[in-house]
């Protein structure tokens, strides 16, 4: 029988491969050598029959019956490491952790409150939250190591598998230090745009794509001065000690609009505005702990809406 051939170790290096989109770097990851990932995979593909991976140019890509077979093994991954997780807990008389995927602006403006609300609720459950894209956090939902991403809608094509619940929508701002010469009155911000440092979100960010439109509806054809992050934190410091211009999701921002310290230019940004929400899998159903935080997910979400 298939099944019996197939190993944890082939769906753990198989998993790992298709994250990395290299063989080299899987080895690294999983502390192995090359030769013993590219041996692993060969088992995997002998034992189902098909290839998983093909070679293209000097790297490698998923073959379709791979990206098929990469969700029930992200499936089976998963199920085993909340068994394991389950019994581990249960012996430290804990609920099951549960891993969240958030976008900073996310981070930063819903998710304190949101914990807030949880930890009132007493489940026992653990929780681990990780900061990245959207794109990122969406590959780590699909392979199992996240149990709930909560960021911005996705593109049609990159939701199979996932259910997304609306939860509020928010656009990009223009942001500077208090007192930027483009504060005063009567400029155009796009035409002197090039004359500073601008803080860009990096091109795998979902809202990369919004704000290249809204350059080029405004005949910006390049920056000369571009630094791509998705750190808020030196976005901030940059800001502070510079005239950078920070092109950035509203939420990040708002607590330092309120103090004064940053100030949004008078740029029309609504085509940027986008929603913002709970992206899960289809096939995990969710324990009581997890449906808690959902909730509590929701009621924060309503507060800073």
């Amino acid at each position: 029988m298939i099944e019996s051939r197939v190993r944890f170790r082939h769906l753990q290096t198989f998993l790992e491969v298709a994250r990395q989109k290299s063989v080299v770097k899987a080895a690294g990851i999983l502390n192995v050598s090359q030769p013993a990932v590219t041996k692993t995979i060969r088992e995997l593909e002998e034992a189902l029959g098909v290839a998983v991976l093909e070679r293209d140019g000097r790297g490698i890509r998923i073959t379709r019956s791979g990206e098929i077979f990469v969700q029930h093994a992200g499936m089976a991954i998963t199920a085993l490491r909340q068994g394991i997780d389950s019994v581990a807990n249960a012996r430290a008389e804990g609920g099951p952790p549960i891993r969240i995927g958030t976008l900073p602006t996310v981070s930063a403006h819903i998710m304190p409150r949101a914990m807030s609300l949880f930890l009132k609720e007493d489940t026992g459950a653990t929780i681990k939250i990780v900061t990245g894209e959207n794109a990122v956090l969406l590959e780590q939902l699909r392979l199992g190591e996240l149990d709930l991403v909560v960021g911005r809608l996705a593109a049609p094509e990159k939701m199979t598998g996932f259910f997304f619940e609306h939860l509020y929508s928010e656009q990009v701002l223009f942001v500077v230090r208090a007192g930027h010469p483009l504060l005063k009155g009567g400029q155009d911000v796009f035409e002197r745009l090039g004359d500073y440092p601008v803080l860009m979100p990096t091109r795998g960010s979902i809202i990369r794509p919004f704000v290249e439109r809204l350059f080029i509806t405004n005949g910006v054809a390049a920056i000369p001065t571009e630094i791509e992050t998705v750190s808020d934190s030196f976005g901030r410091a940059f800001l502070r000690q510079s005239d950078a211009v920070w092109i950035i999701s509203a939420g990040v921002v708002a607590d330092d609009l309120k103090a004064g310290t940053l100030a949004a230019l008078p740029v029309d940004t609504g085509e940027t505005r986008g929603p913002v929400g709970l992206t899960m899998r289809t096939d995990t159903p969710p324990s009581p702990a997890f449906s808690i935080l959902l909730k509590t997910i929701r009621e924060a979400a309503a507060s800073h809406a």
